[in-house]
């Protein structure tokens, strides 16, 4: 090329300026070539070309912006843009383009006359055209990149040559072109900077017609609509930074997302991706962004290693006095590291995009699968029966243990479910952002290598040989690492399951004073994860140890070697060899390091895949798995719809535990044939044989619904009734499809599109028997997401008896009524769950037992207004009731259960005449007469409420338009920087005399430090050789230990002992006479290895200090967090989302236990680079301070934009995961309520919110953090040029004083950058603390015990007629500015009496009940029991006294025994002895099996359904219509070793009740609460258990807060309040001959007040001859 166009000058001869002419126009001429030749049409281009279409696929764009805008949930839409193109644009363009070809086809033509060679100027003709044709042809209103690049090319062709023509005459003396020349050069410059300029301006994308435009930068995210420049220059963050360095930001003040990562289009997206592994699905969703990544990374590394080479070649320039090029080489330079930043910039946004698509896709998947899933919860795991098959099987072999690791991620619970949405999708996504590191370790490994190489020969590989050697020992701690890493998850979601249960289940733990059981119990999950968190860590010491030492060995070896074999090791090679080994020690810790963190990404890949992969419900079942267009099918207008079963038997759910081969064969993602059979006929049939297979181990009875064959008729009412724990719940659920099918087929559908004449869709309504309800207000649980329709929302609220509550309650229907609906009474909660299914215009409602919460008068109502009534009518209702009588008279169609089988069924009327109908009204002859007499003090009739309450009512109604309470507070957010007393809090937790420690090994390791480089001086010195020539290449190693930090490999805290950058002084003499280098090069060697070894050693001392201070905080932060929560008040409780506190003991304290110790570590040895940095400058280079002020002013004022804003945005976010935590611990509660109203898309719909919310406050600081890296890279390259300028301009100025001052500059600015970065991490890590420490000073219960007044052991006593209980002048408030609830009452109790305690709901009878426990201390007044004032003593001594019997009992994981005796105070004999009294287990003939199960109580809330899997015995019962008459006796054989699951969801409601009382018997407490504690348990059983209390409780004070009359009407006398004030205190015949009062109106409001008042007079005759 030179000799023809360039004659006389050679290709590389770059000082000719035909050459660099001749390089710049080809390198434009090739591009702009391809450019066209891909721009033409297809018809145009080869076959090969047009087959490359596949090859595009990974770098297709996952989500475009409009495409995004498109995507509503799965509905595409249509989006409207307007692409004005500005006519003034395309004319610049055009204008400059034609120009240029003018210019360039004069000069060609020029040059032809003349003979010269004339190809340079019209090859940029054709470049030029380009321009001209381009806007033309694809006129573009974004920008055109294209256009870009050639743009950018030319620039750097016309710098280059322009430049060039001013080197060669500096340094050469060539003298400068004609001055025509260099104007031509000028204008075709200003023209090049005039088109970049014009595409610089343009922006990256046109709104759409769905965006206000002046909504952008407001509320829309600028950074899609972005010009270039501001891109570029990532300004368009500024104006947040601006904001939050001025103010305290708010949620507004945040932009929304990007539609490209916001959950739902992502989401949607991510699901059409075809692909089994979910690892690959991740990968096709993120191609583009890790491929840029990879790139631009990669290219990122090759301008790193620019910096040594150009500081290199400006020293050597300066000393052979060649100063122009010096100052080529500094802008070089300068070029480079701008360049190195840009590339930092869009690499690490590239991978941050990615990151953030990644988690809110594996949070969004989690929960979808959780929609989809079948309901495990309530699984009881038999983990030790596990261990003891491990222990036999010991020696299988590698390939069954990893199946055996497998299996443990099945059926995974609410705890392993928010950890795997709150940690192992955060891992992934973190892993994602630092995934560069792992192939550019490689790459700076290998240029490093190539460097030592050429400078050390086969000396340099003699050093790879420790590495080689390292090798395995590294993948043992690798391996183990994994281990450890999945024995941590595994215990950690343990702990959490435990803290879980706890906290759902406080108030119950509150009620029998067992809370420092729990805690311990906490605390020994919590134990045995330290004791993993210990193997984690001295792990991470041996990986230290290992990391540290390697390149001092590498180093020492390869010198060695180099001596021995004859060389002469001088300054040069020295110098220059140990700052290459410095630039290779990073990578060489950071991939090990990195190594590590994607084995445990890829298990916490494994986990997530794990669950995913879990059973699902059928697409009958669930409305997501649904085909839309399935609706139109053939098959569904032919087949009859119907609701029902067809010889179905089936069981409860359960984790599969098919045998591998089995699994392998069937593959995970199949679907089962229930599945295929839902999508061809909305049915689903199995094969009987599937029910001999797999469910039933040896020796195990599990319960089943047997050969149920059951249509429910259309439109009409069904009941189905059957004795206790009989299978009726099953029914419902069984119809469902939330029970697993074995054979037969379940008749259902669900179409929510079709609607019938009556206008109802084709759906299912559902109220469980044990009410779920949302934190919402009431109007919310009851609308549940459909259409407000006023008129059928007061006709529900009337039906369902609502009105009197609503009037009653402060806000009305706005009440919030708490998670779990907290602040309603039992009664309330079943009403406003029933409305809610009532309201749902749906064709099928099923009631699952919904009048046993409700008293006697509220039946009959809700029967006549509701069943009886117009909302219900035209609608199939199945109804589950112990109320025969009451509703037999509107039903059409009657279902009896008994002992899993349908016993009778049949219509009304036909089993009337067969005379069946009387045998089951016989056996309901006392159910009914229980039922009649029934009245509740707490839900009163509503005539009665409208009467007395009509005050309140008429005095709330003006109030109605007020802003409702909240009940729930939102999450307290701090503000400013992190206080002092927070760093305090956890200093003091992990030890004084640690960080005191941890401080003197930091100053050390900074003395170690100079006098390395001070001993590389000496060693220079001994060579009688200055020393300047090659110091200048130490410290460049890139900073990616500290950069580790980001992105989540601080993990361990060891990676970031970094050796400071801090020049030595080399002023300083040395006075010591040291041995020649020539003579002793091994003493120079072994002194500088030695120094390394110290240093390494005293990391790793250091590590393992701020290893045990990390761990005592983590123990002690833990169990303080642990007991104040515990120790809370019932308030604290009651207002607190589960959700939130559970934030606190999963995401905080994991932070607390993994990176915030390393972070504190960090800011330590930051801050002493940083002021080593600054004193070694001020030694020697004092005149830099002078700049080095004005810098040092502008980082602070962006670092303080920045920590300001950063901590706003990571406070917000760090509030923002609770509601995501609550909604799904919420959901996984009520999941079959959820799918039975196929309301799954609009939840998932709200959890996209949620995600976009949290991930808003992600990225936005992400985004924030980009910007000052590229401010401080960008301060710190023009540091390093005025610096480097300054050197070379001085006239004394040598080689090692311009070294010297330039790696000062490059070591104060990146100090200056990472003190920054670490503090702003510190400071996020510390929002934990901070977090934690807010709940330490939760208001507490009062002292659990007073050791100066400890009751005596008796206490209390009971001796027959002495009096027990003594209220005198109580007055109750539960706040002080609160009206009191309880008013100057006084009354007194007798040892062996029986209290009623009877009330309209807020007459204060709960809060009475609960004084007695002490749960609410009085504002004045006293309750005296036995002589002591319960304020006087601990609150310990006083419960574990009593026993209080609440309405919603609750059970915990473990055996029975433990749930009755968690402190093992009692025999084996005692412990059946009370299970046998309150029936559940009894020596009958014939025991009924294990059944029907209640979604979850309202104290522990852990699932909607769960499976039995408890030992039962099994009589099969034959279905006739004479086995009507049972043995109603017939309970479930149980024993101290049955398993319950957490909550006790594996016993129906009725049978914890049983087990609750059966608590209260074995306690045998002189005074004993009842709360309503009957309500769901059959009335024959009712009646049992009222004759145990009166036989068994004889000693005690028995005070029941009254649910049945007919219970409490032979009690010795009743208490009835009224607003607060005792109103009557007599025995029942006195109150019912007392004339106007409330007692006696609500004996005359039963109905049976004859039988009542016999009832009162047998026993005050009974009464009377006793006495």
């Amino acid at each position: 090329m030179g000799s023809k166009l360039c004659p006389g000058a050679s290709p590389a001869d770059f000082s000719d300026i035909c050459i660099r002419e001749t390089w710049s126009t080809f390198i434009l001429t090739f591009f702009v070539f391809w450019l066209y030749f891909f721009a033409a049409p297809h018809i145009f281009l080869p076959q090969w070309v047009t087959q490359l279409t596949s090859i595009k696929k990974p770098f297709r764009t996952f989500l475009t912006l409009h495409e995004a805008e498109a995507l509503d949930g799965d509905q595409r839409q249509e989006v409207d843009v307007e692409e004005h193109v500005p006519l003034w644009r395309t004319l610049v363009f055009a204008f400059v383009g034609l120009v240029e070809m003018i210019l360039w086809l004069a000069t060609g033509a020029y040059d032809a006359i003349l003979s010269r060679p004339a190809l340079n100027p019209f090859l940029n003709v054709f470049v030029w055209s380009y321009t001209v044709a381009r806007p033309i042809a694809y006129p573009s209103a974004t920008v055109p990149y294209d256009l870009f690049c050639i743009s950018v090319l030319q620039l750097v062709s016309e710098v280059f040559q322009l430049g060039g023509m001013f080197f060669t005459r500096d340094s050469f003396g060539i003298p400068l072109p004609s001055a025509n020349i260099i104007a031509l050069h000028a204008v075709n410059l200003g023209l090049i900077v005039l088109l970049l300029a014009v595409v610089i301006c343009m922006p990256m994308a046109i709104p759409s017609g769905k965006v206000n435009r002046k909504d952008i930068g407001k509320t829309v995210t600028p950074e899609d609509y972005a010009t270039l420049g501001s891109w570029i220059t990532f300004a368009w963050v500024y104006p947040l930074l601006r904001k939050g360095k001025a103010t305290t930001l708010n949620e507004e003040d945040v932009w929304a997302l990007s539609p490209t990562i916001q959950s739902r289009p992502i989401f949607a997206k991510f699901m059409s991706i075809q692909t089994a592994s979910l690892a690959k699905k991740l990968f096709w969703a993120n191609s583009l962004d890790l491929i840029l990544e990879f790139l631009i990374s990669t290219l990122s590394v090759c301008f790193e290693f620019l910096s040594p080479f150009f500081l290199n070649r400006i020293l050597s320039s300066i000393e052979t006095g060649d100063r122009p090029q010096a100052y080529v080489y500094a802008i070089l330079m300068f070029l480079a590291s701008i360049l190195k930043s840009q590339s930092d910039l869009h690499h690490l946004w590239f991978s941050r995009r990615a990151a953030t698509r990644t988690r809110s896709e594996l949070m969004a998947v989690i929960y979808d699968k959780a929609l989809k899933r079948r309901d495990l919860s309530g699984i009881v795991r038999k983990e030790e029966e596990k261990k003891d098959d491990k222990k036999e099987k010991g020696d299988k072999s590698k390939k069954d243990s990893k199946e055996n690791k497998d299996k443990e991620q099945v059926g995974a619970d609410v705890g392993k479910i928010v950890n795997l949405m709150a940690g192992d999708a955060n891992r992934v996504a973190m892993t994602i952002t630092a995934i560069y590191m792992m192939y550019n370790a490689p790459v700076e490994i290998v240029i490093g290598l190539l460097y030592l190489y050429n400078l050390l020969g086969p000396s340099a590989l003699v050093g790879l040989v420790v590495l080689i050697a390292g090798w395995p020992l590294n993948t043992y701690l690798t391996k183990r690492s994994m281990e450890i890493y999945r024995g941590t998850a595994k215990v950690r979601d343990k702990r959490m399951g435990v803290v879980s249960e706890l906290i759902g289940a406080i108030k119950f733990i509150k009620f029998f004073a067992w809370e420092y059981k729990w805690i311990d119990r906490a605390m020994n999950e919590r134990e045995e994860e330290m004791t993993w968190m210990l193997k984690s860590r001295i792990n991470s010491i041996m990986f230290y140890i290992l990391w540290s030492s390697t390149p001092i060995l590498v180093s020492i070896i390869s010198f060695m070697t180099y001596v021995l074999l004859g060389n002469e090791l001088t300054v040069s090679v020295a110098f220059t060899a140990i700052a290459l080994f410095g630039m290779i020690r990073t990578p060489l810790n950071v991939l090990p390091n990195f190594v590590v963190q994607v084995a445990q990404t890829k298990v916490a890949l494994d986990r997530i895949a794990g669950f995913l992969d879990e059973e699902e419900v059928t697409e009958q079942v669930s409305s997501l798995k649904k085909d839309i267009s399935s609706v139109a099918r053939s098959q569904e207008h032919n087949e009859e719809i119907v609701l029902g079963l067809e010889t179905a038997t089936l069981k409860w759910n359960e984790v599969e535990t098919a045998k591998p081969d089995e699994g392998k064969q069937n593959g995970s993602n199949e679907p089962t044939s229930g599945d295929t059979g839902a999508s061809e006929v909305e049915s689903v049939t199995v094969r009987s044989e599937a029910s001999e297979t797999g469910f039933e181990s040896e020796g195990e009875h599990q319960f089943r619904l047997e050969q149920i064959s059951v249509v429910f008729p259309e439109d009409k009412l069904t009941v189905v009734t059957g004795p206790t724990a009989s299978g009726k719940t099953a029914l419902l659920l069984a119809v469902l499809g939330e029970m697993t099918l074995l054979s037969g087929r379940i008749h259902m559908r669900k179409d929510t599109s079709k609607v019938d004449a009556n206008g109802n869709m084709l759906a299912i309504s559902y109220a469980a028997q044990s009410p779920w309800l949302r934190h919402q207000s009431i109007r919310d649980n009851i609308l549940f997401g459909f259409p407000y329709d006023e008129q059928r929302y007061q006709a529900v609220i009337e039906a369902c008896a609502l009105n009197p509550d609503l009037e009653i309650l402060e806000d009305g229907d706005n009440t919030e009524i708490g998670a779990r609906g907290v602040s309603l009474s039992g009664g309330q909660k079943a009403r406003v769950a029933l409305a809610r299914a009532v309201y749902a215009r749906t064709k099928y409602v099923l009631l699952d037992d919904p009048l046993s919460a409700v008293d006697s008068h509220t039946s009959r109502f809700l029967y006549e207004k509701l069943l009886c009534g117009p909302l219900l009518a035209s609608r199939t209702v199945v109804l589950v009731t112990h109320h025969v009588e009451l509703v037999l008279p509107g039903a059409h169609y009657l279902v009896r259960m008994l002992d899993g089988r349908i016993d009778t069924q049949g219509t009304v009327a036909d089993l009337r005449i067969s005379g069946v109908l009387e045998d089951i009204a016989h056996e309901a002859e006392a159910e009914a007469h229980e039922e009649t007499q029934a009245v509740t003090a707490e839900e009163v009739a509503a005539e009665d409420i409208e009467a007395v309450e009509g005050e309140n009512a008429a005095k709330n109604t003006g109030d109605r338009d007020k802003k409702p309470r909240k009940l729930v507070e939102d999450e307290k957010r701090e503000e400013g920087g992190v206080k002092w007393k927070i760093y305090k809090k956890y200093l003091q937790a992990s030890s004084y005399w640690v960080w005191g420690l941890l401080i003197f090994f930091v100053i050390i390791n900074q003395f170690l430090a100079v006098g390395e480089k001070y001993w590389i001086k000496v060693w220079g010195e001994a060579y009688g050789q200055p020393s300047e020539t090659s110091i200048t290449m130490m410290h460049l190693a890139p900073m990616h230990l500290s950069a580790a930090s980001e992105h989540g490999l601080s993990l361990d805290g060891f990676a970031h002992q970094t050796t400071p950058s801090s020049p030595p002084m080399f002023t300083t003499r040395a006075s010591f006479n040291f041995p020649n280098a020539h003579e002793h090069p091994m003493f120079y060697v072994g002194v500088y290895a030695g120094i390394g070894v110290l240093n390494a050693l005293v990391s790793v001392i250091a590590t393992a200090v701020q290893y045990t201070g990390a761990l005592r905080a983590s123990r002690i932060l833990f169990k303080q967090l642990l007991v104040t929560v515990v120790r809370a008040t019932f308030r604290f409780h009651d207002t607190t989302p589960q959700g939130r506190m559970l934030n606190r003991f999963g995401k905080d304290i994991e932070t607390i236990d993994s990176s915030l110790a390393s972070s504190l570590q960090n800011v330590n040895s930051s801050l002493a680079n940083f002021f080593a940095s600054v004193i070694t400058i001020a030694v020697i280079f004092p005149f830099f301070l002078i700049p080095a002020a004005v810098l040092g002013f502008i980082y602070r004022e962006l670092s303080i934009g920045y920590l300001n804003t950063g901590r706003d945005l990571r406070r917000m976010e760090s509030n923002s995961r609770s509601p995501i935590f609550s909604d799904f611990s919420e959901l996984l509660e009520g999941i079959v309520t959820v799918r039975a109203f196929s309301s799954e898309k609009r939840f998932l719909d709200n959890i996209h919110t949620k995600i976009d919310f949290t991930t808003r406050m992600w990225y936005a600081f992400w985004m924030t953090n980009r910007w000052l890296l590229l401010s401080f890279d960008l301060l710190g390259s023009f540091a390093v040029l005025i610096t480097a300028l300054f050197s070379i301009s001085r006239p004394d100025g040598s080689s090692g004083l311009a070294g010297i001052c330039i790696t000062s500059a490059l070591s104060f600015t990146m100090s200056v950058y990472w003190s920054c970065r670490v503090w702003t991490t510190l400071e996020l890590d510390l929002n934990s603390v901070e977090r934690i420490v807010e709940y330490l000073d939760l208001p507490q219960e009062p002292p659990v015990v007073i050791e100066s007044n400890r009751p005596p052991a008796y206490w209390p006593s009971s001796t027959q007629n002495q009096t027990l209980v003594s209220v005198e002048n109580l007055s109750v408030k539960y706040a002080p500015d609160l009206p009191a609830v309880i008013q100057d009452v006084s009354f007194s109790l007798k040892a062996g009496e029986r209290i009623g305690l009877l009330g309209r709901t807020g007459s204060g009878k709960s809060t009475l009940a609960m004084s007695i426990l002490r749960f609410v201390d009085p504002s004045s007044g006293k309750i005296i029991i036995d002589g002591i004032d319960i304020s006087t003593i601990g609150i310990h001594d006083l419960r574990s006294r009593l026993t209080f019997i609440p309405q919603d009992a609750a059970l915990f994981s473990g055996t029975l025994r433990d749930n009755l005796d968690p402190f093992g105070e009692y025999t084996d004999v005692e412990c059946l002895d009370v299970l046998q009294r309150v029936q559940m287990s009894t020596q009958s003939q014939f025991p009924s099996r294990f059944t029907s199960r209640a979604p979850s109580t309202a104290v522990t809330p852990t699932s909607s359904r769960p499976p039995s899997i408890i030992d039962v015995e099994r009589q099969d019962v034959a279905s006739s219509v004479g086995s009507t008459i049972t043995n109603m006796d017939g309970k479930t054989t149980v024993s101290l070793d049955t398993r319950v699951s957490s909550g006790g969801t594996n016993f129906s409601q009725g049978q914890r009740q049983l087990i609750s009382m059966a608590r209260a018997l074995l306690r045998r407490s002189s005074i004993i609460v009842l709360d309503e504690a009957t309500s769901s348990i059959d009335f024959a059983t009712d009646a049992k258990i009222q004759a145990t209390i009166r036989e068994e409780f004889t000693g005690s004070l028995l005070l029941t807060v009254a649910h049945r009359l007919r219970t409490i009407i032979d009690y010795d006398r009743l208490l009835v309040l009224d607003k607060g004030k005792v109103v009557e205190l007599d025995t029942p015949w006195n109150l019912m001959q007392k004339e106007d009062g409330i007692f006696r109106t609500m004996c005359l409001k039963s109905g049976s007040f004859a039988e009542l008042e016999a009832a009162a007079k047998a026993k005050a005759e009974a009464t009377s001859e006793s006495s």
